[in-house]
C-alpha cells in the first residue's frame, strides 16, 4: 500500500506541474501574443506621433531660429536704408553682418543686393553673382519665388569656404514700397544639426532625418544606413507619394525582414518632411524579456506551490497512512497493514532460509469482561493487552490486531521453539497485570496458538495452523501456549 500511495503521490505531484507549468505558459504566451499584436496599434498611433511631437517641438527652437534671424535680417530698417542709398560705405553692412553672426553664433550671415549684384559676407565683399554661374542659381531661384514665399532653405556649400557645407535661409528683402532689393539671410552648419538630430535619436532611442517635397534625404545622422531618397528606400518606394502627399501619416513597412514603423510630418517652415522611424525589434525586445521574466516568475511560483504541497500532502499522506494501516483502539497494525508487511518478510524469509513464525493470541473469557463492566472498559482491556505484547515485541516483528480481541504477532527469524518461549512469556505478564477500574481488579488471561512457516505452504495454510493451535488452547482450558508442527 505504501508504494501505491508514494506512486500515487508522484503521479499527483507531476500532474499538478504539468498543469500549473501549461496554465502559466498558456497565459504568458496569451499576454504576449495580445501585446505583440496591440504593438503595431499603439506605436503607429501613440508612441511614435507623440516622439514626432516633441522632436518637433524641439525643432522650433533649434532650426526654426535661424528662419527668424534671416527674417529680422530682411525686415531691418539699416539693412534696407542702406541699400536704398546706393550701398554707400560697404563697410557698416559687413561689420553688421559680423555682429549678426557672433550674436547668433552662426557659422555664415550675408547679404546680395539686387542692384550691384554684391555678395556682402561677414568677412567682406566675397563676389559678384552671375547669372550664368550655376553656383549661384540659387540666387535667381529665390528672386523668382511667388510673392507669398519669402524664403527658402538649400544645402549647399560655404561660398568663403569650400570645405564646408552649410544650411541657408535664404530670405528675400524688399524696400518700403514693396520691391525687391535683394536676399538676406545666415547658415548652419550641417555638422551641427547632424549633432541635433543624434541628440534627438539618443534622447528618444529612434531614428530621425529628413526628407524634401521632392523625397530627397536632406538632414541625417552620421549613422543613417538608408538610401539617399524615400523613392529608392527600400520598403518606402510604394509609400513615398502618400508620405510627400500628406501634411502628416503613421505607417509600417518590412526591412530585411523587420517591420519599421514610420511618422512623417511636414515642417512647414522648412517645407521638409520630418521622419522618424521605430524599428520593431526594440519593441519586440522588451516584450520578449517580458515574456521570459513572466516564465521565470512562473517557475519559481510552480515551485513554491509544490513546495507546500508535497510537504503538505506528506503531511496527510502519512497521517492516512497511519489511518489505513493502524487500529485506532490499540495502535496495533490492521490486516491490510499485515498483508503487505508479511508477503516482503515472507520473501526475505524464503531468499535467506530464515525461520518466521506467528502467534495468534485470543483474551480469554473477554465476553465476560464486556458483560460485567461494559464495552468502555472492554476497550481498556484490549489496549492494555496490546501494550504488553508490544513491549515483548522486537523492533522488525509485527503486532496486529487480527479481530475482536484477536492479535496476529509475526515473528521473521524467529523458530517455532524460539516463539514459544516468547508467547509464554507474554502470557506470564498479561497474567501477572491487574487492570484497576472503579476499585475493581480485572485479572485476564491469554491464550495463543504457535506456528512456523513451511515452505509448501501458502500464508493462508500457516495462518490456519496458527489459529487451529489457538482452538486447541482454548478447549484445554485456556491461558496456555500450544504449538503446530
Amino acid at each position: 500500500m505504501g508504494n501505491k500511495v508514494w506512486n500515487d503521490k508522484k503521479r499527483f505531484i507531476w500532474m499538478l506541474s504539468i498543469l500549473l507549468l501549461a496554465a502559466f505558459i498558456v497565459t504568458s504566451g496569451i499576454s504576449y501574443q495580445v501585446a505583440h499584436e496591440s504593438l503595431s496599434e499603439q506605436i503607429e498611433d501613440n508612441t511614435l506621433p507623440l516622439t514626432s511631437d516633441n522632436i518637433y517641438s524641439e525643432i522650433q527652437q533649434d532650426l526654426l531660429r535661424p528662419i527668424f534671424i534671416s527674417s529680422l535680417m530682411a525686415q531691418d530698417t539699416f539693412v534696407r536704408d542702406w541699400t536704398i542709398n546706393d550701398e554707400q560705405d560697404p563697410e557698416k553692412l559687413i561689420r553688421y553682418l559680423n555682429e549678426i553672426q557672433q550674436k547668433y553664433n552662426t557659422v555664415t550671415s550675408f547679404f546680395i543686393s539686387e542692384s550691384s549684384r554684391n555678395y556682402y559676407h561677414s568677412s567682406g565683399v566675397l563676389k559678384k553673382i552671375e547669372d550664368v554661374s550655376s553656383e549661384d542659381a540659387w540666387y535667381f531661384r529665390v528672386r523668382s519665388l511667388p510673392k507669398s514665399e519669402d524664403y527658402e532653405i538649400n544645402i549647399d556649400t560655404d561660398t568663403a569656404d569650400k570645405n564646408r557645407t552649410v544650411i541657408y535661409v535664404n530670405y528675400k528683402v524688399y524696400d518700403f514700397e514693396g520691391n525687391f532689393i535683394g536676399v538676406t539671410g545666415v547658415g548652419l552648419a550641417v555638422e551641427s544639426v547632424k549633432k541635433m538630430i543624434e541628440l534627438y535619436q539618443t534622447r528618444y532611442n529612434r531614428k530621425v532625418y529628413f526628407s524634401d517635397r521632392q523625397g530627397n534625404i536632406t538632414l541625417r545622422s552620421k549613422g543613417f544606413d538608408g538610401a539617399t531618397t524615400l523613392q529608392s528606400t527600400a520598403g518606402l518606394e510604394k509609400l513615398a507619394t502618400r508620405i510627400l502627399t500628406s501634411p502628416s501619416a503613421s505607417f509600417s513597412y518590412r526591412r530585411d525582414n523587420r517591420t519599421i514603423y514610420l511618422n512623417s510630418r511636414l515642417v512647414e517652415e522648412f517645407q521638409w518632411y520630418l521622419m522618424v522611424e521605430q524599428d520593431e525589434v526594440l519593441a519586440e525586445k522588451k516584450l520578449l524579456t517580458t515574456f521570459w521574466l513572466n516564465i521565470g516568475l512562473s517557475l519559481v511560483v510552480t515551485f513554491g506551490i509544490l513546495l507546500i504541497a508535497n510537504m503538505t500532502l506528506g503531511k496527510y499522506q502519512r497521517k492516512l497512512e497511519m489511518m489505513a494501516s493502524t487500529d485506532k483502539l490499540t495502535g496495533a497494525a490492521n490486516r491490510q497493514a499485515f498483508e503487505e508487511y508479511f508477503t516482503p518478510a515472507l520473501s526475505r524469509s524464503l531468499v535467506e532460509s530464515t525461520p518466521m513464525a506467528v502467534l495468534i493470541i485470543d483474551i480469554d473469557h473477554f465476553k465476560q469482561v464486556n458483560d460485567k463492566f461494559g464495552h468502555n472498559i472492554g476497550d481498556l482491556v484490549i489496549q492494555s493487552a496490546a501494550n504488553v505484547l508490544k513491549s515483548n515485541l522486537k523492533e522488525a516483528d509485527l503486532l496486529c490486531r487480527w479481530g475482536g480481541e484477536e492479535f496476529l504477532v509475526l515473528l521473521p527469524n524467529m523458530n517455532i521453539s524460539q516463539a514459544h518461549e516468547l508467547a509464554d512469556r507474554m502470557r506470564e505478564t498479561v497474567a501477572a497485570r491487574s487492570i484497576k477500574v472503579n476499585g475493581n481488579d480485572i485479572n485476564i488471561t491469554i491464550s495463543s496458538g504457535v506456528a512456523e512457516y513451511r515452505k509448501t505452504e501458502t500464508p493462508e495454510e500457516l495462518i490456519n495452523r496458527a489459529d487451529i493451535a489457538l482452538y486447541q488452547a482454548k478447549e484445554q482450558g485456556r491461558n496456555q501456549v500450544v504449538l503446530s508442527y
